[in-house]
């Protein structure tokens, strides 16, 4: 068996668990379970693939995967799986409670945009910077007074 095959196809499938966990995009977590299908019923090393550009030619390797394919091969690992498998730290994690707000976001926040405090969010979501985030829909208003009031309740102002 390829052993870089296997090594991926288990990254993509644990992937694929992580995601499912955190409910993201249910297509989202097909196409990494698909795309672990693929590479482990591959009769060729991946890297083979690569190195003539066809990973796309695979069945559910789009664009992305193919990306995250390349960063495996050329680094060993794959940074979204990295950020996947990292809890969120605890003061991070109760941002999840906050109006609108869903673990992907929050994991966005802290791993993407290096959001890691309080204060930081708060300026985030005065600078209505928060209404880009995908996936937010509370007002910018409501966002800003819950987190005025978690401050305020624990001391933090």
């Amino acid at each position: 068996m390829n052993t870089i095959n296997q090594e991926l196809a288990a990254l993509f499938s644990s992937m694929a668990g992580l995601l499912d966990v955190r409910h993201e995009n249910p297509y989202k977590v097909r196409a990494y379970r698909r795309a672990a299908e693929t590479i482990r019923d591959l009769s060729e090393e991946i890297s083979d693939l690569w190195k003539r550009d066809a990973l796309q030619t695979l069945p559910g390797i789009g664009k992305d995967l193919a990306a995250k394919i390349q960063e495996y091969l050329t680094t060993g690992r794959i940074r979204a799986y990295e950020e996947l498998k990292t809890p969120l730290p605890e003061v991070v994690r109760e941002w999840i409670a906050l109006p609108g707000f869903s673990e992907p976001i929050v994991h966005d926040l802290f791993f993407r945009l290096g959001i890691s405090t309080w204060e930081d969010l708060e300026a985030l979501a005065k600078s209505h910077m928060l209404r880009t985030l995908p996936g937010l829909s509370a007002p910018s208003e409501e966002i800003i007074a819950a987190i005025h009031q978690r401050r305020v309740a624990c001391g933090n102002v």
